[in-house]
């Protein structure tokens, strides 16, 4: 039976390398480096040996001279390797992290929207940020120090059996001691680091939701249950991370007791060889240096163990990230998309949500839209009709039936392909941080600032943005905090009109807006559908009365579809539904 710890170390050593192969070169003289500074350190204690036996017990300033000089040149030629090994190995470190960012959220641009249902955003906020950085002090420093370690451990312990045999087997009795409880309690380390960063996670989770949502923290008076939630999900942080703490904090003051105690046993034994003359004072003021060289050693790859353990973690995460795939997939040879003016058919279409499969959505539906219909979609809430967008928009793909554009299944085109037919006005508009003239241009990057106002005229936005600060270069926040809600639904009614696109999807574009702004729009939306395929969810009566067909929605089935006047006659729902929406609105 294969064991989970090793398989998640395989793949986080995987991801490690994956990410280091293209900087093998870096990576290599980083080695070299390393290397020779370790080599460097190693023959130190053979110049302290000399320094000892030739310089000071010799009497002669000559040999000192010449000892201390040797010193020192060893010093610079340290000095300058560990140079060259901080400076690479931390570059490849902040390199690999920045590549896995960039593959990371290049990965998760693409997954289909509902596994950001299943998923919250700040979680995997945390694992693109906390997470990386600890990839990042792993490689770039810890990795490094664990070599190193290593290599001066393997090297001292060699120079100790050179030195004095005799002395040596007591720091090798002393090593499977070591050993022991970095095994023991490296595993523990390992599942409490992941089981820290997933309650880190939560605490970042808490903080984006609670401040994203302040108004409404503030308007219900939250603020106090919120502290004792956060207080709950903070100490439940702590909690995990002390038993992580207290577990390296045990493996570290075992390795110290254990090493240092081996040495003190080790100089006693060597005091007294020295006392009969069995061997020299310089002999055992190196092997007391390579003891400490190994211990210190040990130490340090006791501490660094732990740290590589938190990078598994870490990196497991990411990898899982990585490893996510998304249900909806282009086709492995798109067709061309052969335009007909933008014919939409659903036939016998059948959808239930992911996280809610026993509930039909949609419920065999079929509807057509002729090329630059305007098609009214009505019903009540819950009735599936956002639910449609996102099926045309391929956001989800329906479990029955199938969807055609212009007489070719959308399953059939590449989603990049189907999605540029389309511009979209949601009922709440999606703004980025940038520039209104950013926004505006989101749909089309290259159009130029005379089609960025014009559209913008055309959405009757532009007299409120010249009297913006910076005009359309007037930054804005998060969301577009700072404008109103008729602001927000014309800029992205002047996106929808610059992109130009055959089909027009208005979810409740009219619903955000006062009533001078939505006439405003309303005498925009004649010129906004022209020559457009549109289809308009909406409740205001005079974007319903304008439409060629009104579709509608009821639990997922169309149940009746016609003109308003017909509709009135002989559909019950929608007569109940224009009684209650238009004669109030």
């Amino acid at each position: 039976m294969p064991n989970p710890d090793s398989s998640r170390q395989r793949r986080a050593l995987q991801l490690g390398w994956q990410y280091l192969r293209p900087y093998r070169r870096q990576a290599l003289l980083a080695l070299l480096a390393l290397i020779v500074t370790a080599a460097i350190t190693l023959s130190m204690g053979q110049g302290i040996r000399l320094l000892v036996d030739q310089g000071f017990m010799t009497g002669s300033a000559h040999q000192l001279n010449q000892t201390i000089g040797l010193f020192l040149v060893l010093v610079l030629a340290l000095a300058v390797g560990t140079f060259s090994r901080f400076y690479l190995v931390s570059w490849i470190g902040e390199r690999c992290v920045a590549d896995i960012r960039r593959a990371v959220f290049d990965h998760l641009i693409g997954l289909h929207p509902g596994f950001f249902e299943d998923n919250r955003s700040s979680e995997i906020q945390s694992r693109l940020t906390a997470d990386t950085t600890l990839l990042q002090t792993v490689i770039g420093s810890s990795l490094s120090l664990f070599l190193r370690n290593a290599l001066m451990v393997l090297g001292g312990v060699v120079l100790l059996f050179i030195t004095n045999p005799k002395l040596t087997s007591i720091v090798v009795v002393a090593l499977p001691l070591v050993l022991a409880p970095i095994l023991l309690f490296g595993r523990r380390v390992r599942s409490l680091s992941r089981q820290s960063q997933d309650r880190v996670a939560d605490v970042g989770s808490y903080v984006a939701e609670t401040l994203g949502q302040i108004k409404t923290v503030q308007a219900y008076n939250h603020q106090g249950r919120d502290r004792e939630l956060f207080a709950g999900t903070v100490e439940a942080a702590f909690a995990v991370a002390r038993q992580r703490i207290a577990q390296r904090a045990w493996l570290i003051t075992l390795v110290i007791v254990l090493v240092l105690g081996a040495v003190g046993v080790m100089l006693w034994v060597g005091g007294m060889d020295v006392i009969a003359g069995r061997i020299s004072a310089g002999e055992l003021a190196a092997f007391v240096f390579y003891s400490l060289i190994v211990g210190s050693a040990f130490g340090t790859l006791s501490e660094v163990i732990g740290e590589l353990q938190r990078a598994a973690g870490a990196a497991e995460r990411i990898a899982e990230l990585l490893a996510a795939q998304s249900t909806i997939l282009a086709p492995q040879q798109p067709q061309a998309l052969r335009p007909q003016g933008g014919r939409i058919a659903l036939e016998e279409v059948v959808f239930a949500y992911p996280s809610r499969p026993s509930v039909a959505a949609i419920d065999h539906l079929s509807l057509a839209i002729e090329p630059g219909q305007t098609v009214a979609l009505v019903g009540p809430s819950g009735a599936g009709k956002s639910t449609l967008f996102d099926l045309l928009l391929r956001f989800y793909d329906p479990q029955q039936g199938q969807i055609l554009l212009d007489g070719q299944p959308i399953t059939a085109l590449a989603p990049d392909t189907l999605r540029a037919q389309f511009a979209l006005v949601a009922q709440n508009p999606s703004l980025f941080r940038g520039t209104v003239e950013a926004n505006i241009r989101y749909g089309r990057p290259e159009a130029s600032l005379a089609e960025v106002e014009a559209a913008a005229r055309g959405a009757h936005a532009d007299e409120f943005i010249r009297q913006l600060p910076q005009g359309y270069q007037t930054p804005l926040g998060e969301g577009g905090v700072g404008l109103s809600g008729g602001q927000k639904q014309r800029l992205a009614i002047a996106r929808a009109l610059l992109v130009d696109a055959p089909i027009l999807l208005l979810d409740e574009a009219t619903s955000a807006l006062d009533a001078q702004s939505e006439h405003l729009i309303q005498q925009a939306l004649p010129a906004l559908m022209e020559g457009r395929t549109t289809l308009v969810i909406a409740h205001r009566l005079a974007t319903v009365q304008h439409a060629d067909r009104i579709a509608v929605i009821d639990k997922g089935r169309l149940v009746a579809v016609g003109t308003h006047r017909q509709l009135i006659e002989e559909s019950p729902l929608y007569a109940r539904l224009a009684e209650l929406q238009f004669t109030t609105g």
